[in-house]
């Protein structure tokens, strides 16, 4: 059996490799691309995820999987595991015809060059056709997967294994009413004075306090850059090659550190899988929500905490001078967790950000169910924004424009973003028990301790659990949201003097 497992591991390297360089063309298609070649590398793209696509569920595969699924490994060994997961990604890919797998791609592609043009012009009706495509194109991706118990699982399932419908609107339902009554609580208490994030800060000194902070928090540069993009995010390319951006808005001066924190967590778990599982599916995050977990610990649990600031507000007064030089740190903590229901996801606030969440979940589950057309997303968009958070948005450009995910036909991927709020709550009680003097490390500015226990725990582990077997592993139960529900009302407790 050692052959035909050598055998599979070089076909699964075949495809990582591609499946990298079809990443390296995704990442300069949002960062280097000129207008005027998205066309074109829809073509590249759809090119090579037909490639990929026949690689992957090719009958030499299948025999081998067939195989090794018979040769007794130990259920938790490396093997067994790598067997398992390859074969759940055969099982679902086989089901796709290579047509859909093009059309898929060029869509996405596409999408994202009209979607940036939209969004500039605040013009919907200019991506309605588009979005319009990519809705069907994933219905009909969904569909594949029948009988599934919502036509929502087969997406869902792309991003967080395992994971159905049912499990996330229980989750969300036990979080959204308490995390609504904190709201209501902290709104009647005196707002807290944030005039001061609200001027002029140098994009260039923006930009080199975000790096001094990633190359703390252990960021590895030789393995890795940071560029801007329209939209901030992450890329692998295999650990040696993990690439993140940002985006700088003048008066916004946390915008840039908070994307550059929390896109670093996404690198540090790219950057820690485990080099044994590389070029197979193990060298990959458990799941999206697990990502998550870890860019939102780096960005709100270490970023937006009193210790954190305690090292690094005497060095950003330092970078920011004119703006920051007569403002205490306590005040300083206070506006970095101030709670306003806002219109931008990306720039919310701890307290409502999972509403922001749930409302896109409820949108895209309305669309494949056929139940919301996508001409109508727009008055449903600010409908729901009022009724989650109180605010309108003024257009388009800053309400349902926004975010890219439904430009690249990323449905099902939202909900991930409030899971990994809930988990990296979860790991951090863990961690805090594990090293008992976390707090004063990271006012010392030392992250590598909390790295450490990450690296060892969670980026090693790869693919090789499920997302919620690694969780119950790791904290003892499955996602749950009482642990971040006590974060919460413990840190604006402080910041809002709650009683």
């Amino acid at each position: 059996m050692e052959e035909k497992l050598n055998q599979l591991k070089a076909r699964l390297a075949e495809i990582t490799a591609l499946n990298n360089a079809i990443g390296v063309l995704g990442w300069d298609l949002q960062v280097n691309l000129p207008p005027g070649g998205f066309e074109g590398r829809g073509k590249q793209l759809a090119a090579l995820e037909t490639i990929v696509h026949q690689k992957s569920t090719s009958e030499e595969i299948g025999r081998l999987l067939e195989d090794l699924e018979k040769a007794g490994f130990d259920p938790d060994s490396d093997e067994a595991r790598l067997v398992k997961v390859t074969a759940r990604h055969y099982r679902k890919r086989t089901l796709v015809p290579p047509q859909l797998v093009v059309e898929m791609a060029e869509a996405s592609s596409i999408g994202h060059e009209i979607w940036q043009r939209a969004r500039a012009n605040n013009d919907f009706a200019s991506f309605q056709p588009q979005l319009e495509k990519l809705v069907d194109l994933a219905r009909h991706y969904a569909a594949l997967f029948a009988p599934s118990d919502h036509i929502y699982d087969p997406l869902l399932d792309d991003y967080e294994p395992g994971m159905k419908t049912a499990e996330v609107k229980e989750i969300f339902g036990a979080l959204r009413k308490e995390q609504v009554a904190l709201i209501r609580e902290i709104a009647a208490q005196p707002q807290v004075d944030n005039s001061f994030l609200q001027q002029e800060y140098t994009e260039q000194a923006q930009w080199d306090f975000g790096v001094e902070v990633m190359t703390a928090f252990g960021y590895d540069w030789k393995r890795g850059r940071q560029d801007r993009s329209a939209h901030p995010f992450t890329s692998g390319f295999g650990t040696g090659d993990v690439r993140l951006t940002t985006r700088i808005i003048p008066n916004m001066p946390l915008s840039a550190l908070m994307s550059s924190m929390h896109e670093c967590g996404h690198a540090l778990y790219e950057q820690g899988l485990n080099p044994q599982f590389v070029d197979t599916p193990l060298a990959n995050a458990a799941s999206m929500a697990l990502h998550e977990s870890q860019s939102r610990m780096w960005e709100n649990l270490v970023g937006r905490s009193l210790p954190f600031w305690k090292h690094y507000f005497p060095r950003m007064q330092q970078y920011f001078p004119a703006q920051l030089g007569n403002v205490s740190l306590q005040d300083f903590y206070r506006a970095v967790n101030r709670v306003e229901p806002s219109l931008i996801r990306v720039e919310a606030d701890e307290a409502t950000y999972n509403l922001h969440i749930m409302l896109r979940m409820e949108i895209e589950i309305a669309l494949m169910e056929g139940s919301l057309q996508v001409r109508d997303l727009p008055e449903v968009w600010n409908t729901r924004m009022q009724e989650y958070l109180g605010v309108t948005p003024p257009n388009d450009t800053l309400g349902v424009l926004q975010d890219v995910h439904w430009s690249g036909g990323m449905f099902g991927y939202f909900p991930t973003y409030a899971l990994g709020n809930l988990v990296s709550a979860q790991l951090w009680e863990k961690i805090n028990a594990a090293i008992p003097d976390l707090d004063q490390q990271i006012e010392a500015g030392k992250f590598d301790c909390l790295l450490d226990w990450l690296r060892a725990n969670i980026h090693m582990r790869g693919s090789k659990c499920e997302p919620q077997e690694l969780v119950q592993m790791v904290t003892g139960e499955k996602i749950n949201p009482q642990p971040y529900l006590r974060y919460l009302r413990s840190k604006y407790s402080g910041v809002y003097n709650l009683k």
